[in-house]
């Protein structure tokens, strides 16, 4: 008999995820690829590479930066697009506080301007026209997400609505729109953490180093360990200490945790991963803390 090749699980979600990379890119006029700098961005544009070399990607990257931002992860943006040679758009919330268009939380310069990224990221969308979005949201991240579709339909105001999503049975993906309305497409919705770490492994995958084990002054709050810098600052009663630590994702640095590991490279954080039990998003995010619905109520403004 002749020999058959066997897909593993890595090749099947593969597979799936190209192949609505190229239905977003041929069934949409003016597609984008969110871009953070994270794993799953990381991730998400390496497949996009794949759907497409060796020509170059036909839609442009977008980067929403919030102006507090890990410079390890706008070091490793602007290094790997410039490898890659593509086109990166940066859309600036610190530009949209500038035009009054969103103002600053309690806490002025130094509060989280994560809630603040749904204004720029609409104004961006609007501004250049694009009907659908590439994101690389996971459904294991968060309770709002796995309620999400793969062609997630946003109305014309950028909103989600839970209750008004297409099937998609057999994987028949409907991106039937409005002017003025867009569909957030995910193509890692089947992806669990894991996966996206034994994929990185397998393909190695660089990313920011703050993935990976190293020393860093923090200070302890509210059970998160976050990294002292200009928006973080130790207040009465707390303490800076210098940890060995790793960030499981990449957010504000306002808002986004450390965790205490060792685990300096791929392998060890995979085996750190199968001994967890609690999402990355549950761990470090201190923005997802504020209610059970903190992550649903962002969405339906227009969020991620």
């Amino acid at each position: 008999m002749p020999e058959t090749s066997v897909l593993d699980h890595l090749d099947v979600l593969e597979a799936e995820a190209v192949l609505i990379i190229r239905e977003v890119a041929a069934e949409f006029e003016r597609p984008v690829l969110l871009f953070s700098g994270g794993k799953d961005s990381a991730v998400l544009l390496a497949l996009a590479v794949k759907a497409f070399r060796p020509g170059h990607l036909p839609f442009p990257v977008m980067h929403v930066d919030t102006g507090h931002n890990f410079p390890e992860a706008l070091d490793y943006r602007d290094r790997r697009i410039a490898e890659l040679g593509e086109r990166l758009i940066v859309a600036s919330v610190q530009e949209s506080i500038d035009r009054g268009r969103v103002a600053e939380e309690a806490g002025g310069p130094n509060a989280s301007r994560n809630r603040l990224q749904t204004t720029t990221l609409l104004d961006a969308i609007t501004e250049h026209g694009f009907d659908a979005c590439l994101g690389g949201a996971r459904r294991d991240e968060d309770k709002a997400r796995a309620k999400e579709r793969v062609f997630s339909f946003r109305d014309s105001e950028g909103r989600w609505d839970p209750s008004n999503q297409r099937p998609e049975l057999w994987s028949i993906f409907n991106g039937r729109h409005h002017p003025g309305e867009h569909i957030r497409a995910f193509p890692l919705s089947n992806w669990t953490e894991l996966d996206i770490w034994e994929y990185i492994a397998r393909e190695r995958l660089e990313l920011p180093t703050l993935y990976y084990s190293h020393r860093r002054e923090v200070v302890e709050r509210d059970g998160m360990l976050l990294a002292v810098c200009p928006q973080v600052q130790p207040g009465p009663g707390e303490r800076v200490s210098t940890e060995t630590v790793r960030y499981r994702t990449v957010g504000d640095m306002s808002c986004t945790g450390a965790v205490r590991s060792l685990a300096s490279n791929n392998y060890e954080i995979l085996e750190e991963l199968v001994a967890t039990r609690i999402t990355e998003r549950g761990a470090t995010r201190a923005d997802d803390r504020f209610s059970e619905a903190a992550m649903e109520d962002r969405k339906t403004e227009g969020y991620f």
